[in-house]
């Protein structure tokens, strides 16, 4: 016979655990994550570790029939939670439960289980839901891209509220899996990997992808329509995948010019930030009005306007930089955002000094002399610019002189670890302007406060002698100005 010894303390441990929480400990968990810019974003109460969506999408009339199973674990004693949510579901469960549930506010599906969820409890919930998502409106507007032969969902700071519920925030990553149904003749595109491609009864046909590191809700998305497709391998063995709608006219071929250098692209990259953070890579590019770009994770939106004057790999570097400064190391508040964009736009500056088509000085120096000082491009403060400007050029353009002017004040030895280093300090997690601020001076050795004040903080035109050779009174245009000047409107019409 086996007699296991247990520790006083230990067993104290184990009888408190074993006591249910009181009725009274129990309470709904927050409508909202917590972030200022957008209170409504994102839920409190627990964390989803894995979502499973299992849809079915008619392209002749709009209609998404979905089955979603998240897992999850309560962050507290939860009586109640919210999933972020647009479409109308017809029946959710709780640990194989039936819930009681109802619509409220702009997209929140609140959910009562039958029983409460004691802080720490993992749990299981299933929502079954039907709509057509290019007809309904949140928080003013249509997200879903419709299109000829089927539909888009590629947006941030919000998207997946309009196709599956979730807790809508970056802060809660999650994995996922997407199985999708499409008519025969019709593909569907999504992150990370294609584990199969399933011929179903009645003319229809499934297709399994799998994301199997951490994504933010914003970063997960879906297009449903009809693809020439290529595929190939990095010299690493990762899949490559990209996806050009059939019917993409006159910027086909500057679409394919451009995207399919995404494998050049990451590798130049992984010699700047370091080892490429995922599992796949690629790009899609549908026919869809819109002029953006996003980085959705591992598979890169890129609509067919980013073409229009001919190939730009420039775009192609900006979204796939967000691989590592945004998709990776996620932002903690959407505050936040200049970790996002102004570290893509630095990246296009940098190719172009590999590419010799104008130094990354060279385009601060020009960049800086486009706006005096009475300019509105100052007001904006990169470092928390507000919602209203989340996406205005100063995150992208003056966040990018912030960056140039760390690395005249540390010089490029130190510069170029802090680049490579920082996605590595805090991969597949979230972090702050603050925390990059802490790890360039942790690995500079320098105080650099005020310098990341001055830039990222100040309403007005930091003096000319932040930047090395900012004196000059009218700088040459270099020559890669236009085509990254060609991607400003990237995330500007969300």
């Amino acid at each position: 016979m086996y007699r296991r010894l247990i520790a006083p303390g230990a067993l104290a441990a184990a009888l408190m655990l074993a006591i249910p929480a009181s009725a009274a400990d129990f309470r709904p968990g927050a409508p909202g994550i917590g972030d200022p810019y957008y209170p409504t974003y994102g839920n409190g109460g627990y964390d989803v570790s894995h979502y499973d969506l299992r849809l079915k999408y008619r392209p002749t009339t709009g209609l998404l029939e979905g089955t979603a199973t998240i897992l999850a674990t309560s962050t507290q004693d939860l009586s109640r939670f919210d999933l972020d949510f647009g479409l109308t579901a017809s029946e959710v469960r709780v640990n194989g439960k039936k819930a009681t549930f109802a619509a409220s506010g702009v997209q929140e599906l609140e959910v009562t289980p039958a029983a409460g969820l004691p802080k720490g409890t993992p749990f299981t919930v299933v929502v079954k839901y039907a709509g057509k998502p290019a007809d309904v409106q949140l928080w003013g507007f249509t997200s879903p891209q419709r299109t000829p032969d089927g539909i888009v969902f590629a947006n941030e700071p919000e998207e997946a509220a309009w196709w599956f519920p979730s807790n809508d925030h970056p802060l809660d990553k999650a994995t996922y899996d997407v199985s999708v149904a499409v008519p025969d003749g019709t593909q569907a595109i999504s992150n990370g990997t294609l584990q199969s491609q399933v011929p179903q009864a009645g003319g229809w046909t499934r297709f399994n992808w799998r994301s199997a590191h951490p994504q933010a809700t914003y970063l997960a998305t879906l297009a449903i329509g009809k693809f020439d497709i290529t595929t190939d391998k990095t010299a690493d063995g990762l899949p490559v995948i990209n996806a050009y709608s059939k019917d993409l006219g006159a910027n086909e071929g500057a679409a394919k010019a451009s995207v399919e250098r995404t494998t050049e692209v990451a590798e130049w990259l992984e010699s700047v930030y370091g080892k490429y953070p995922f599992e796949a890579l690629g790009g899609y590019v549908p026919n869809v009005p819109s002029h953006f770009a996003l980085e959705t994770q591992t598979r890169p939106f890129y609509s067919p306007a980013q073409f229009a004057n001919g190939s730009n790999v420039s775009v192609v570097v900006h979204e796939l930089a967000h691989q590592w400064y945004g998709d990776s190391v996620s932002v903690r508040g959407w505050k936040d955002i200049w970790i996002n964009e102004g570290f893509a736009r630095y990246s296009q500056w940098l190719w172009s000094e590999k590419e010799g088509e104008g130094t990354a000085q060279e385009l601060a120096d020009y960049a800086y002399a486009q706006h005096p000082a009475d300019d509105a491009f100052w007001t904006v403060k990169p470092g928390d610019p507000g919602a209203e400007n989340q996406f205005a050029s100063a995150v992208y353009d003056r966040g990018a002189m912030a960056i140039q002017a760390l690395r005249n004040a540390v010089g490029d030895k130190k510069f170029f670890a802090i680049l490579k280093g920082w996605p590595q300090a805090h991969a597949y997690g979230n972090a702050q302007v603050s925390d990059f601020v802490s790890y360039a001076e942790k690995i500079s050795g320098k105080q650099l406060d005020s310098l990341f004040d001055t830039w990222l903080y100040q309403p007005e035109r930091p003096a000319t002698t932040a930047l090395r050779s900012a004196a000059v009174a009218a700088p040459q245009q270099p020559r890669s100005w236009k085509a990254i000047a060609a991607t400003n409107g990237v995330h500007a019409e969300r």
